[in-house]
């Protein structure tokens, strides 16, 4: 049972990275549950009964991670990085700041509207809230960050990869997603609806709910994810795209084939 609680606890975590706490934070959290689970055995519950309760205790992460500092010791080693800064609600609209890595940097609701992070790294960092309306985000990258609620809305993600991310909440609104890669990435609930979507890549990430409603789909590709549960209802696709849908069983009742 320890195995099984680690392993559910580190697949729970994986979309936050390799935040500076998570040894300590999932160590603690695996002492507390193991020994809930060993209390209620004892008190008569089956394995089965003891571990679904211990999970369902645990409630959502993205709000623990809201109490866990994102902040490393690592003092910026470059010219060009800002890593383990804390400018959370900080206001850094119409800045230039191209390639600048914000690695294991606290960013809650920080704003980067109309701002260049062309090439900027975002690994394991905490943006819950941030926005980014109109940013320039080509070739960005988003590596085991919390980005809940962020608001991409008119952003350039042209090459941007998002890995092993946290959306739960986000806003693509007008996005340009050209090349956009999501990978092992939390992607329920999030809609796309209206856009062009043009050589874009969902490997392995969850799409419960994801709505592609009325998008434009030009050789986007959906490796390893289960596309039956996202929402295609009024799209255009290429023939190619709707072929391999078509494989993983989505529902493409009413969607437009080129």
């Amino acid at each position: 049972m320890e195995d099984k609680l680690q392993k559910f606890l580190d697949e729970a975590f994986a979309p936050y990275g390799d935040f500076p706490s998570r040894k300590d934070v999932v160590s603690e959290l695996h002492a507390n549950l193991l020994e809930k689970y060993n209390d209620l055995v004892a008190s008569g519950k089956t394995e089965d009964e003891a571990y679904q309760s211990v999970v369902d205790s645990l409630g959502d992460v993205s709000e623990i991670m809201e109490q866990v500092p994102h902040t490393s010791q690592e003092p910026a080693g470059s010219k060009a990085s800002a890593k383990g800064t804390d400018l959370r609600a900080a206001d850094l609209t119409d800045s230039n700041l191209a390639g600048k890595d914000f690695s294991g940097s606290a960013l809650m609701d920080t704003n980067f509207d109309r701002t260049d992070l062309s090439e900027a790294k975002f690994k394991g960092s905490a943006l819950k809230g941030a926005s980014f309306v109109g940013a320039n985000l080509t070739s960005a990258v988003f590596t085991g960050a919390d980005l809940g609620n962020v608001n991409f809305e008119n952003a350039d993600l042209s090459g941007a990869k998002f890995s092993a991310s946290a959306l739960k909440g986000a806003s693509f609104t007008g996005a340009k997603l050209i090349n956009t890669e999501f990978k092992s990435s939390d992607l329920t609930g999030i809609s796309f609806e209206g856009l062009v979507l043009e050589g874009s890549m969902f490997s392995g990430s969850s799409l419960k709910t994801t709505s592609f409603k009325n998008t434009d789909l030009r050789h986007v590709s959906f490796h390893h994810s289960a596309v039956k549960y996202a929402i295609f209802e009024g799209a255009t696709m290429d023939k190619l795209t709707y072929a391999l849908l078509k494989g993983a069983k989505a529902n493409l009742a009413d969607v437009i084939v080129l």
